[in-house]
């Protein structure tokens, strides 16, 4: 979901894209040696899935179902899988989770101070003085 809300800059916007790329290659089932599914089963290329999660990148119940559409196309195209493999270790290497250490220590400090990662639309009201009027 984090690739999907844009975490990661430019490489993650990359990584992204990536999986976009592999979602639009022709579905290969049966190639490989992989089953080939029963001819009245309707199996999807993930791609309405991966286009459902980028327009709405909080919603988890879009990145599952993206995710079990991967793992479908996945079991039944072996070079799909190979692939997503591939694209899997390298989205890993982006670290779009991260963990966020912030230490204040020393000093006096007036105001507001945020700390945390990734803020958006942020507001800041208050005192920009010490709370006595000093």
């Amino acid at each position: 979901m984090a690739l999907a809300g844009g975490a990661g800059g430019e490489a993650g916007r990359q990584v992204w894209q990536g999986l976009a790329s592999l979602v639009r290659r022709p579905f290969r089932h049966g190639d490989d040696g992989s089953p080939e599914p029963d001819p009245s089963l309707q199996v999807s290329t993930a791609q309405p899935e991966l286009t459902a999660l980028r327009d709405a990148p909080g919603d988890p119940d879009r990145a599952q179902a993206l995710v079990t559409a991967l793992g479908v196309r996945a079991a039944l195209d072996a070079r799909f899988r190979r692939d997503l493999d591939e694209w899997w270790q390298r989205a890993q290497s982006i670290g779009t989770g991260g963990d966020v250490h912030n230490h204040i220590s020393g000093g006096t400090h007036h105001g507001s101070t945020m700390m945390g990662r990734d803020f958006f639309r942020t507001t800041s009201t208050g005192s920009s003085g010490p709370a006595d009027g000093r």
